[in-house]
């Protein structure tokens, strides 16, 4: 009768620990997919928490960041109240978590999952964030007394989601970013600004670029914008935006005495919004330094916080030279 195999056990060890740590790698893989299209735990990078001091804040990622800065941009830019920002958010938190995802229910999109079959637009301009903001406040607009009804009713009158209910579960999160996104609460959302290395563009003109889409073709002309380089045509038939000396910045005013917009914000709330749009969209742009009322947001400091602003030299201005006031944004880029 012939001997076993020495060998043979050895290869059963060895098929063993290979399956094992297959199947270590395959659930690991599933994780990382469920939070991703969940927006479940993992690495943040970004925070919000309550101005009233009652311990309140809610914990999200750069992308989460960007998509829900454009939405609240896109809801105060068509004169829309604070609360229908609100709204808005919390839909698109429970629709996609804040993630402009290509899937979903049957050829639902974006954002807030919209339908080119029933009429929302074509799979382009639903992919936009921005335009998906926009449709969807166009057909909250519509609602008879939106901002008086509890936010699940409001927001399924524009949804008809077969889970109605669902929304109200994201309405403290979400009145905590609108406050933030919308200037009310100041200096109220950090970003941690690691640089995303997938970004397709960065640097001033992309700042630019970005806070046109957002706020509208002729946000920055109205206000005398200026972008570090050369001079910039403006968006509009309007005379061209100057720029200034300084490469890698750009410098929004925000006119002192301003009246108030249409939803009732005044200079403060709307530079704050600016401001936090610009950390918001930090890591996507590459934003090294915001600046805004004697505060300033570093990318990378140890906790992210607003702090006063450092480095002024005379008459109150910053030390590198560049021209500002405590009446403009002033955001720097990495390139």
């Amino acid at each position: 009768m012939p001997e076993p195999s020495p060998t043979r056990p050895k290869r059963r060890g060895r098929l063993f620990r290979f399956a094992a740590a297959l199947l270590v790698l395959c659930g690991v893989a599933a994780y990382l997919v469920v939070q991703y299209v969940t927006g479940g735990g993992g690495a943040r990078g970004c925070e919000v928490v309550s101005a009233s001091g009652d311990g309140a804040s809610y914990e999200f990622t750069p992308e989460q960041a960007a998509n829900a800065a454009t939405i609240a941009a896109v809801g105060t830019g068509r004169g829309m109240p604070e609360r229908a920002v609100t709204i808005a958010l919390a839909t698109a938190l429970q629709e996609s978590g804040l993630r402009n995802i290509e899937h979903g229910d049957r050829d639902s999109l974006g954002l807030f999952q919209q339908r080119p079959s029933q009429g929302w637009g074509s799979e382009q301009q639903i992919m936009d964030p921005t335009y998906a903001a926009g449709i969807f406040y166009a057909h909250l607009a519509k609602v008879q007394g939106y901002t008086d009804l509890p936010l699940t009713v409001a927001a399924q009158r524009v949804q008809r989601s077969g889970y109605p209910e669902a929304y109200a579960k994201h309405e403290p999160d979400a009145t905590l970013l609108a406050a933030a996104l919308t200037g009310h609460a100041a200096a109220t959302l950090t970003c941690d600004g690691r640089p995303d290395a997938m970004a397709s563009a960065t640097g001033p003109d992309a700042v630019r670029a970005a806070l046109v889409r957002d706020f509208g073709r002729d946000a920055l002309q109205e206000t005398g914008a200026e972008v570090g380089g050369t001079p910039v045509p403006s968006p509009s038939p309007s005379p061209s935006v100057t720029a200034t000396a300084h490469g890698r910045t750009v410098t929004v005013p925000v006119p002192e005495g301003a009246e108030r917009d249409a939803t009732g914000r005044g200079e403060r709330e709307r530079g704050w919004q600016l401001a936090q749009w610009a950390v918001a969209n930090a890591s996507s742009l590459h934003i090294q330094r915001v600046s805004y009322a004697g505060r300033e947001w570093v990318a990378g400091s140890s906790d992210s916080r607003w702090r006063p602003a450092g480095g002024q030299g005379a008459a109150g201005q910053p030390a590198d030279g560049t021209a500002t006031s405590a009446g403009a944004v002033r955001i720097v880029t990495g390139q």
